[in-house]
This record gives C-alpha cells, structure tokens and sequence, in this order.
C-alpha cells in the first residue's frame, strides 16, 4: 500500500481548500475595487477596463465553483488554466491603460510569482503563466516597434518566471520532506504501540496464569484451613473443659483465642484472593468506600505489618459509588503495598500510611498518604507509564500504577500523584458519587 503524496492529500484537506477558497474570494473581490487605479491612469473612467477586471474577477471565482463540481481530480488542470486566464486578464488590462504607457506594465513580472505564491505545491501554474506574460509583452511591444523594451521585459519577466517555479520547486520539496518525517514518525509511533500492546499483552497473560495459580492454591488451602478450624475448636473445648488451675486455664484460653484469631485472618486472606480472582465476573454495583478500604487494609496488613503503621479516617456517612468493590479494593490495595514499598526502600523510622476520605460535591476522594521521601520530580512525569518503575525485578512490574488508573477511569473516577507540602507522597483517588447514594447529612 502507497501512501499518499504530500500534494494529493494537501489538495484534498479541507481546510487548506478552505484556506485557499479564501484568498481567490479575496483576490476577486479586490480587483474590481481597484478600477479607480486605472482612472487615475487614463485621466478618464474606462468601461472597458472595468469590464476586463470584472471579467477577471468572475474567472476566478469560475475557478472555485468547477473545482467544487469537478473534484481534485482536475485540480491541476483547473490551476493551469486559471494561471494562463489571470495572466491574459492582467495584459489586456495593459494593453486598455496605455499598452507600454501603462503603470501596470511594471507589476507584470510579479504575476509568476503571486501564482507561485498562491500555487505552491506546483511550478506548472506559475511556469505557464510566466510564459504567457512573457509572450504577451513580447508582443505588445514588438506591436509598438520597441524591439529592446521587449528583450528587456521579456527577461525581467522570465527571470520572474524562474524564481517563481524555483520557490514552488523548493516549497515541494521541502513538503515531501516533511511528510517523510511524518510519516517515519507515525511509523515508529505504531511500532511503539505495537511493542508496548505485545508486552502488555504477555504481562496479561502472566498475570492471568498467576490468577489461575492463586485460585487453585487458595482452593488447596480452603480444604485444609477448614479442617484445622474444626479441630481447634475440638481441642479448645475439650481442654477448657478439663479442671485446670486459674492462671492456667486463663493462659490456654489467651493462647486458643490468638490462634482462632489467626486462623480466622488466614480464612479471611483466603476469602479475598479467591474474590479477586473472580473479579471479572462481577457487574459495578453500588459501594460504600469504607467497605473497599476494609478490604484493602485486611490485605495490606500483612505487607504493611512490620513497616508501617496503617492509619484510617474516614468519616461517617461517605457517600457510596458505582464501582466493582472488590477491583477497587484491588486498586487501594496496590496504592498501600505501594506506599509501604517507599517507606521500606528509604528505610524510613516511624513509618505511617495514613487513608482519608473527603467528599467534594458530586465526588468523593480518597487520599493515601505516606511520610516517606514523596516522588523525585524526574519520576513524577511517568509514574502512569506501562511498565515504568523504579523498583528492582523480583519487587515490580510497572503495571501497577497504570492498571490502577485505568480501573478507575472506567468508574469514571481520576487517580493522581502529587507530594504532600510537608513530605512524603500523595495519591488521590477521585469518583462521582453514586446518584442514588444520600449526601451526607440529609
């Protein structure tokens, strides 16, 4: 497949069509409004000259109007023909204000050059109209008997003739260049595009085999987990039951307690990655962002435990939004491994992940905050980039940030980075309330 010269396709834009629509209506509405010119040069009013510049108007403008019917088609031969009328239109002009007495006579070798100017893809337009005032003024003074007056405009005109399709010469070629470019460069864009679809594609796949894998590990788990809840409850009931001394029936019941409770957080874990791992098969529904954050934190914990310390303030009432719960609580979750990801790399003291909520009108955010170092200013540009990270190979894969924004695009929600003024990093997550969720208050 061919592509397009950068001529055929400038003549079919529309807009440079309109462009040049323009100026011929400019040019044709001027040129009867200068009739007084040849007044002053005759000494008298002209009807006839007057006529030829009406006349020249009206071909002109018979120009747009066969090039709208005809199409781009006939667009060179339409130029030519329009270049060889003006410059007939402009000798007889001449030739009824004086002939070599004319003052126009002196504006003759610029025509090739306004055809030039106004034809620039083509030398051809303003070759031909050249050659047509060349030959008429050849002509007319030979007619007068002034055979070096001729030589001399004959060559002032041709050399006019020259620059003219010289500068069209070079305009064209200097288009074609840039539509190389142009074309280099959406060739190079596409390869971009498509290298980065491949890789994302292979990373969907890798991350769709993980899931596969983390479901049938948690079914693996299930089983089991099931089991040793069963029996702890056995062993529980049936030690406490025994007549034990105080301190020590106290102890075995801490002890049983701690371990339900750890069992119960394992079930619990389980539960969730077996919910992200069906994610795709739920429908947005309506969602409370305390229950999202619920989820996130449970999840977080465990990253999070020996890093930082997990803070959440969410006030009362939060409207609700219209999202999958649990691929927001997805896209939390990443915000907080995230933040504990910072926090950990810079070895901060005293870590803290702080999740607040806030509504603003018809939205509501979610801001997740660290007091870690914040993003360096040459990371925040493409921190949304596939595939961008700053972290080493076993810790990430560059997806994060980008697959995060992009579910909470599709809740028609923003997620963006910025530092906190007193230190450490922000992220705010942003959704439109849910139109049936109550404001707060009401």
């Amino acid at each position: 497949m061919t592509s397009p010269s950068p001529s055929s396709e400038v003549s079919t834009n529309p807009e440079t069509w309109r462009r040049r629509k323009r100026t011929i209506a400019v040019f044709a509405a001027v040129i009867p409004l200068l009739h007084p010119l040849d007044w002053l040069a005759l000494g008298h009013w002209s009807p006839t000259a007057l006529g030829v510049r009406l006349l020249w108007s009206a071909q002109m403008l018979l120009y747009t109007v066969l090039y709208q019917a005809l199409g781009p088609r006939w667009e060179q031969r339409l130029a030519n023909a329009n270049s060889v009328a003006a410059c007939c239109c402009f000798l007889a002009l001449i030739h009824f204000t004086g002939n070599e007495r004319s003052p126009y006579l002196h504006l003759l070798p610029s025509m090739p050059l306004i055809i030039a100017l106004i034809q620039p893809r083509d030398g051809r337009p303003a070759l031909l109209g050249g050659i047509v005032c060349t030959l008429g003024t050849v002509l007319m003074l030979l007619a007068q008997g002034q055979p070096m007056a001729a030589l001399g405009w004959a060559l002032l005109t041709g050399s006019a003739t020259f620059f003219g399709v010289y500068g069209a010469a070079q305009y064209r070629k200097a288009q074609e260049a840039e539509h190389a470019v142009r074309l280099e460069r959406a060739r190079r864009e596409s390869l971009e595009k498509l290298a980065l679809a491949e890789r994302q594609r292979a990373q969907t796949e890798k991350l769709a085999t993980v899931g596969r894998l983390a479901a049938g590990v948690v079914h693996e788990i299930n089983n089991p987990l099931a089991f040793v809840r069963s029996n702890l409850e056995f062993l529980r009931t049936e030690v406490l039951r025994q007549s034990l001394p105080g301190e020590t029936h106290a102890e075995l019941s801490e002890v049983f307690e701690e371990t339900r409770q750890g069992v119960e957080r394992i079930r619990q874990i389980v539960l969730d990655l077996r919910g992200f791992s069906h994610v795709d098969m739920e429908e947005p529904t309506e969602c409370t962002l305390s229950d999202v954050v619920t989820d996130a934190a449970r999840l977080a914990g465990v990253r999070l435990k020996n890093v930082a310390r997990l803070t959440v303030a969410l006030p009362p009432g939060l409207p609700g939004v219209f999202a999958i719960r649990r691929r927001l609580a997805q896209v939390v979750l990443n915000l907080l491994v995230n933040a504990g990801d910072a926090l950990e790399e810079a070895r901060v003291r005293g870590g803290e992940v702080r999740v607040t909520g806030v509504t603003e009108g018809a939205r509501v955010a979610l801001l997740v905050e660290d007091n870690g170092p914040g993003f360096p200013p040459e990371v925040m540009p493409r921190l949304f980039e596939s595939f961008f990270t700053t972290k080493g190979p076993d810790k990430g894969t560059g997806l994060g940030l980008a697959l995060s924004r992009e579910l909470v695009e599709r809740f028609g929600g923003t997620l963006v980075a910025e530092n906190r003024p007193e230190g450490g990093a922000r992220l705010r997550l942003e959704l439109p309330v849910h139109p049936a969720a109550p404001s707060p208050g009401s």
